[in-house]
């Protein structure tokens, strides 16, 4: 039979099972009034066609349509089944229409490629700022208490002495009093926190805010600053900026996602939801995150008569540790020059993390540069 361009009316030539024998008949398929009609030896079936499930129109591969009571009809001559379908008026779908061109696939590509970065760069961090906000207060604070007790398997007691210890803590009292009573007065309230002061070769000089409030402060960092109460509060303004926009659990939001989105196209869901306190700790705020804080311990120093200024000695002690690695951490006389017996590797530089591996308080932050310049500014 001359199945070359045939009209839905004419009909085309198909094979035709009727789902219960894998037995093909040759039956000749047309379509009117809506209808689709088979027609054969023992065959004569009338069927709506808006019913039959329409094969998608590819390059290659034989043409399967889908019969409501589980049968089929099928054909090898894809040319003649598109020119008999298109003929009855079915309209393809844009997706196919795309699918039948290079320049449709290439620009359906660049056009994933364009909504994944987005989602990733401005979706991801608008929907954990989102969620962050109504985040249950009692769950925060458990994650918290389980990333603690990770952090504590790096940490051991403080050993600063008593006095070094009460000294710091006091003097970020009288800072966090006075900005919480600044902040009362415009009508915000400040999150709750805590200060714990631990020891750390592997932190090294380092502040960490972890979920629901807790901020750490190395017993290094304290050596680093010289015990400057004024430079440590500033370090402690910026880790109450995390806890105040709650970085850590935005951050617990991205990771969760991340890690949800590659478990779904991996086809591994083990231990996303067990490891996620842990990647809380391996993980980095983003740099807008870090400008958050900045701009927040700006507001505490503020609030508390210290000038934002104080924080640009925090960078020079960095880029003499950077320089002299452990030497500067190492107490020296009153009015005596910091040792530097030679040029070190410290484990971070520019933006790499402080820290190594616990690098939380203080990673992917701007360049030290820049935020010398901020704080300079904000200063007049």
């Amino acid at each position: 039979m001359d199945t070359s361009a045939p009209s839905a009316s004419q009909g085309l030539a198909v094979r035709y099972f009727d789902g219960r024998s894998s037995r093909p008949r040759e039956v000749l398929a047309s379509i009117e009034g809506g209808r689709l009609h088979l027609k054969g030896p023992d065959v004569d079936r009338v069927i709506e066609a808006r019913r039959v499930q329409w094969p998608e129109r590819t390059r290659r591969g034989p043409r399967i349509a889908q019969l409501p009571d589980g049968g089929s009809i099928q054909s090898d001559d894809a040319a003649a089944w598109d020119a008999w379908v298109r003929d009855a008026g079915h309209v393809e779908s844009v997706v196919v229409r795309l699918q039948q061109s290079w320049r449709g696939v290439l620009a359906s590509l660049l056009l994933l490629v364009a909504v994944s970065v987005a989602g990733y760069v401005w979706g991801l961090p608008w929907a954990a700022r989102a969620v962050a906000d109504r985040f249950p207060d009692g769950v925060e604070q458990q994650i918290g208490e389980t990333v603690l007790d990770q952090v504590d398997d790096f940490v051991k007691p403080s050993q600063l002495s008593a006095q070094e210890q009460q000294a710091i803590e006091q003097a970020w009292q009288r800072v966090l009093r006075a900005h919480t009573a600044a902040q009362a007065a415009r009508g915000v309230a400040v999150r709750p926190s805590r200060l714990l002061i631990r020891d750390s070769e592997d932190i090294g000089p380092n502040a960490l805010a972890l979920p629901g409030g807790t901020m750490l402060l190395t017993d290094d960092m304290a050596r680093l600053l010289q015990h400057d109460t004024e430079v440590i509060a500033g370090v402690l303004a910026h880790e109450l900026g995390h806890v105040q926009h709650r970085h850590g659990v935005r951050m617990l939001v991205q990771v969760g996602v991340l890690g949800f989105v590659t478990s779904t196209l991996w086809g591994d869901y083990s231990g996303v939801l067990a490891t996620v306190p842990l990647w809380l700790g391996q993980a980095h705020y983003s740099r807008e995150a870090e400008r958050e804080a900045d701009a927040y311990s700006v507001t505490v120093l503020r609030d508390a008569g210290l000038s934002p200024a104080v924080m640009t000695r925090l960078f020079e002690r960095f880029a003499l540790f950077k320089r002299c690695g452990d030497d500067i951490l190492k107490p020296v006389p009153a009015g005596s020059a910091p040792v530097c017996k030679a040029e070190q590797k410290t484990g971070f530089d520019g933006d790499e993390d402080m820290g190594g591996f616990w690098g939380l308080g203080f990673a992917s932050h701007p360049a030290d540069e820049d935020r010398t310049a901020f704080f300079r500014d904000a200063a007049r």
